[in-house]
């Protein structure tokens, strides 16, 4: 096969794909909006279920459903029937995905459906199939052709059935108005995750880390203040502690353009008064948001009620974290 033949078949593989999905858009019905209520009235866990391939797309459309604000795990039904379908509850709903509906194990878990009263959502690509008359709800997945030559290997089929998954997750999660906030809580490690959760105070320096010097400081203190602490900038607080103004590198080098000696100066006499500043419980985020916003490097952290410096947060803390 050259390039030209190798192109060309996957393009054709691609077009049956792209046809079993389309095919099925126009079998949505009565049968869609029942599984969506049974779903969204579901007390317990989504339980996902089938076996070989149609197991794999199970897998992902029960992640996919647990990580949208439906509780879900998936089931190996090989392995329901030598005990793990103890793990079904009461109030659990039940997932079937088979693409012929007469796949044995999921067969064998029928009698256990039925008695405990498990309510039973299908997926198969046989409408008629035994399975499919066992469900309180059956979802047509089925497609004309699969893009295997042979049409043995599950490739069209698997693909209509994990975009139906889709669609039933993507509707569910903005019928029970999932937010941001809620796919974050359940993404910490993601980029969203950490938009959505980190706060100000999560990644502030605090205490002896923190440069601060008062509007006395002679300059020569002040810039191994600033020198030490290795931020690029010190905050100045007044007799009572309070934070009047900040020192940066850049206030250092504008000063010794405009005097001869500065070391014969004091903090107050350099600081940038009233400068940016940020709430603790503020995101992580919105720091990013006001650096950029003003071209700055740094943010210090206050007390509401009596603006004593609490933290200060720089922008290699935001971009260490993944913010950047």
């Amino acid at each position: 096969m050259n390039k030209t033949v190798l192109l060309q078949r996957a393009k054709a593989v691609l077009e049956i794909e792209a046809r079993g999905i389309t095919s099925i858009i126009d079998r949505l019905d009565d049968n869609f909006t029942r599984a969506i209520e049974l779903l969204h009235g579901c007390r317990g866990k989504v339980v996902v279920t089938g076996m070989g391939k149609s197991g794999l797309i199970g897998r992902k459309i029960s992640a996919t459903l647990a990580s949208t604000g439906t509780p879900s795990f998936f089931l190996h039904s090989g392995d329901a029937v030598h005990g793990d379908i103890g793990m079904v509850m009461k109030g659990d709903v039940i997932l079937a995905v088979s693409n012929s509906g007469d796949t044995d194990e999921i067969l064998k878990l029928l009698p256990h459906f039925k008695r405990h009263e498990f309510k039973l959502i299908v997926m198969t690509g046989k409408p008629d199939s035994t399975l499919a008359q066992a469900g309180d709800v059956v979802l047509d997945v089925g497609v004309a052709e699969e893009a295997c030559p042979l049409g043995l290997a599950p490739t069209a089929s698997t693909t209509a059935a994990l975009a139906m998954g889709d669609a039933l997750a993507v509707v569910l999660l903005e019928k029970k108005g999932f937010k941001e906030e809620d796919f974050a809580i359940r993404h910490p490690g993601g980029i969203l995750g950490r938009k959505l959760l980190l706060l100000v105070e999560d990644l502030m320096h605090r205490g002896d880390q923190v440069p601060l010097v008062s509007q006395d400081t002679p300059m020569k203190e002040a810039l191994f203040e600033i020198t030490s602490k290795r931020l690029g900038v010190t905050g100045v607080v007044d007799s009572q502690g309070r934070f009047v103004g900040i020192i940066t590198d850049g206030d250092l080098r504008r000063a010794l353009e405009r005097h001869r000696d500065i070391f014969n100066l004091k903090a107050r006499d350099l600081m940038t008064r009233d400068p940016k500043t940020i709430p603790a419980a503020k995101l992580a985020a919105e720091a990013v948001a006001v650096m950029e916003q003003y071209a700055i490097t740094s943010l210090f952290v206050l007390h509401n009620g009596t603006r004593r410096p609490l933290g200060v947060i720089h922008l290699h803390d935001l971009v260490k974290s993944g913010l950047v």
